[in-house]
C-alpha cells in the first residue's frame, strides 16, 4: 500500500480532521477544486437543515508548502460551525462548576440531559454500537457513525483526484435512479413528495473513471485485486448496500458468449468493442473506462418514525429523530467518486513510484511508450 489515511472528529464536534500519508513531493494542489468537491457533497435535493449551516472548506495544517506537496503527511481540518449550537456531556470538563450558583448548574445539567439520546434508530449503528461499547447514551454512537464523517473522505479523495488529473485520469458520478424513479426530470418532484410525507429515499449511482492505465491492481494475491479494493472502499460509505463492476449482477442472467468482451487489435493496439467487464479483468485495469454502480438505501433517520426501543427501560417507543436529509443520493455520488480516487491513486503510486513527481512522470511516460510499442 502506497497511500493511507485516517480521519477523526464527530458530527457536532469542533472539527473534522484527516491525515494522509504517502502523497509524493512536487504536486501543486488546487484548493478551489478540493473545496468545490466539498461543496458538491453538501448539495442536492433532499438535503437537511445542517447543510444550510455548514460551508465546508479544507484547512491544510501540514504537508503542503506554497500549495506544493512536500512528501510529509498531509494534515487538515474542516470546521463544524454547528458545534456552537450543541452542548455535550464531555464538555462539562470545560465548565468551572465550583464557581457557579446552584440554579445555573441545574440549568446546564438539564440542557446536557436533553442531549442524551436513549431511543434507538432502526437501520443505524445505534443498537450494535450501544451493546458493543456498553454506552448509556446513543449520541456516542451517532456522532462518529454519522455520514458527516464523509466530508473528510471527500477532502482526501479530492486531493487524490487533483494528483491524478496530471495523468488525465478523470472521475464522475451520475444518479441512475431515486427510489423507483429512473426519470431524471422527475427526481426533484419525487424526492419532495416523500419529504412531505416524512419519509426517505435511496437510489442507484454510477461512477465512471476514464483514462486509467492498463495494469493497476494485480492477480497475484486476493488483497491486491483492484475490483476488490474498490468494492471495499465503496461499501464503507454509510448507507451503501451493494457495489457492482460493469454488468454486475446482470452477468448472471446472460451467457458467456453474449457477455464477455472480445479482444481486437486495431490501429496498432489492443482494444475491446464492449465494456461489460467495467474496465477490470483479473483484478487489474484493462484500459477501458472503469464503471462501478452502487446502491444506497433510504436514510434511516425519518420524521415518520419507525417502532423502536428505549435502551434504559427497554420500553417500546418510536425512534429518535435527529435532524437529517430525506435523500442524499447526489451527495453519496460525490463521496463514492472520491473514495474511488483514493484507491486508484494508491494503485497508481504503487506502480509508478511513491517519492516525487519527476520520477513518477518519467516512469509513467516510459510505461506508456512500452505499451504503444507492443
Amino acid at each position: 500500500m502506497a497511500l493511507r489515511f485516517l480521519t477523526a472528529g464527530e458530527s457536532h464536534g469542533e472539527c473534522l480532521n484527516g491525515i494522509i500519508e504517502g502523497i509524493p513531493y512536487g504536486y501543486e494542489l488546487d484548493f478551489d477544486f478540493i473545496n468545490s468537491e466539498l461543496s458538491a457533497r453538501q448539495s442536492g435535493v433532499g438535503r437537511g437543515g445542517r447543510m444550510k449551516i455548514e460551508k465546508d472548506k479544507i484547512k491544510i495544517t501540514s504537508g503542503v508548502r506554497h500549495s506544493i506537496t512536500t512528501a510529509s503527511p498531509i494534515a487538515f481540518q474542516i470546521q463544524n460551525k454547528d458545534f456552537q449550537n450543541w452542548i455535550y456531556p464531555m464538555s462539562i470538563t470545560k465548565i468551572d462548576f465550583e464557581n457557579l450558583d446552584e440554579t445555573t448548574r441545574e440549568e446546564i445539567n438539564e440542557k446536557i440531559s436533553e442531549k442524551i439520546i436513549k431511543k434507538l434508530r432502526p437501520a443505524h449503528a445505534d443498537l450494535a454500537g450501544v451493546i458493543k461499547y456498553n454506552f448509556e447514551d446513543i449520541r456516542y454512537v451517532l456522532e462518529r457513525s454519522s455520514a458527516r464523517e464523509t466530508a473528510t473522505r471527500v477532502a482526501v479523495g479530492a486531493i487524490c483526484q487533483n494528483i491524478l488529473k496530471y495523468y488525465d485520469i478523470e472521475f464522475s458520478s451520475e444518479i441512475l435512479s431515486i427510489g423507483a424513479c429512473d426519470k431524471k426530470e422527475d427526481f426533484e418532484k419525487y424526492i419532495k413528495e416523500y419529504q412531505e410525507q416524512g419519509d426517505s429515499l435511496g437510489g442507484v449511482i454510477k461512477i465512471t473513471i476514464k483514462n486509467v492505465p492498463v495494469g493497476l491492481g494485480s492477480f497475484v494475491h486476493w488483497d491486491k485485486r483492484l475490483d476488490g479494493m474498490l468494492a471495499q472502499s465503496l461499501m464503507s460509505i454509510p448507507a451503501i448496500k451493494s457495489v457492482e463492476v460493469g454488468l454486475g449482477k446482470e452477468y448472471s442472467m446472460v451467457s458467456g458468449f453474449n457477455s464477455h468482451d472480445e479482444i481486437y487489435y486495431e490501429n496498432e493496439k489492443y482494444c475491446h468493442k464492449t465494456n461489460n467487464s467495467g474496465g477490470i479483468e483479473g483484478g487489474m485495469s484493462n484500459g477501458e473506462d472503469i464503471v462501478l454502480t452502487v446502491a444506497m438505501k433510504p436514510i434511516p433517520t425519518m420524521k415518520k418514525a419507525l417502532n423502536s426501543v428505549e435502551i434504559i427501560t427497554h420500553k417500546n417507543t418510536s425512534a429518535h429523530f435527529e435532524r437529517a436529509d430525506n435523500c442524499a443520493v447526489e451527495a453519496a455520488g460525490v463521496v463514492a467518486r472520491n473514495m474511488a480516487a483514493i484507491v486508484i491513486l494508491d494503485n497508481f503510486l504503487d506502480k509508478f513510484g511513491k517519492d516525487c513527481k519527476n520520477d513518477i512522470d518519467k516512469a509513467f511516460r516510459a510505461y506508456k511508450k512500452r505499451i504503444n510499442e507492443i
